[in-house]
């Protein structure tokens, strides 16, 4: 069993293999009673369960559609469709990073499209979670420092203000979040949020984390940010605004946590982001 709990006995799931575990849970692959494979996800008790459980339930409203399918949803553990061994991190060292960007396109065409249901009401507004570079920027304008985090949160503060439209956000794609399975490309670990659907874009310029001769590639910057405004009926500047916002946000958050060496990979970036712009 591998140290497998105890899981819901109405689920069937049997055979459980540890797939991987993060800060956040523990992943098992295990199989249903009609030998289907699937796959459970078994939140530890942290601050952020709240993220995991609104993630839940936004894959309980796409129902499949784009994203990973949510079979069942007990306490803290949520039994989902098997996604697959495939990311698209592997399609980009294969096939090249233009042919996964516009495959991570697709999942965005997708992910909006048109629902029949009312999203779930526990949503995080895209306000709130831009909390930490907030706080930064106070931070720095307080001890009188005009640094990129308070330029980020000006940024941030116009593009809250002035949403191109509201709509229920993945909040967390990027290339090791969109894996392709027996139902080909699908999204995983949604964070549940609610805002402009630019910022859905935002984290894919940012990644592969390990590919900086992509992410600070400014003519990459700039094609990612033409082909995810067609997508998304946006400006190319939109999309790099949020882009620039969301990565010093992601840099706040290393802060917070101490993390230097990410927290100035990521300031790199947004750097390079915010030169991009300016030259539209």
């Amino acid at each position: 069993m591998n140290g497998a709990p105890a899981f819901p006995a109405h689920w069937e799931a049997g055979g459980p293999v540890l797939l991987t575990e993060t800060f956040s849970s523990r992943i098992w692959k295990v199989r249903l009673a009609d030998g289907t494979p699937a796959t459970i996800k078994d939140l530890k008790p942290l601050d952020d369960v709240e993220d995991e459980l609104r993630g839940a339930h936004y894959l309980a409203w796409r129902n499949g559609e784009g994203s990973v399918g949510l079979l069942g949803l007990e306490g803290n553990r949520m039994l989902l469709e098997y996604a697959g061994e495939r990311h698209l991190v592997d399609d980009l060292n294969a096939l090249g990073d233009d042919t996964a960007t516009e495959i991570a396109a697709e999942m965005l065409e997708r992910l909006f499209s048109p629902s029949e249901t009312f999203f779930p009401p526990d949503l995080q507004p895209l306000r709130d979670r831009f909390a930490s570079l907030f706080r930064k920027a106070s931070a720095d304008r307080d001890g009188g420092t005009r640094s990129i985090y308070v330029e980020a949160a000006e940024v941030a503060e116009r593009l809250l203000s002035n949403p191109h439209d509201l709509r229920p956000l993945h909040g967390d794609i990027h290339h090791e979040n969109i894996m392709h399975g027996a139902r080909g490309w699908l999204v995983i670990d949604p964070k549940g949020v609610l805002g402009d659907p630019a910022f859905d874009a935002a984290n894919l310029i940012y990644n592969p984390l390990d590919r900086d001769d992509l992410c600070l590639n400014p003519d990459r910057i700039a094609h990612m940010a033409e082909v995810f405004a067609k997508t998304l009926g946006q400006n190319p500047t939109a999309i790099l605004d949020h882009a620039f916002a969301y990565g010093c946000l992601s840099a706040a958050w290393h802060a917070e946590d101490g993390n230097a060496k990410d927290e100035s990979r990521t300031l790199a970036v947004a750097a390079a982001v915010r030169d991009v712009r300016r030259s539209y």
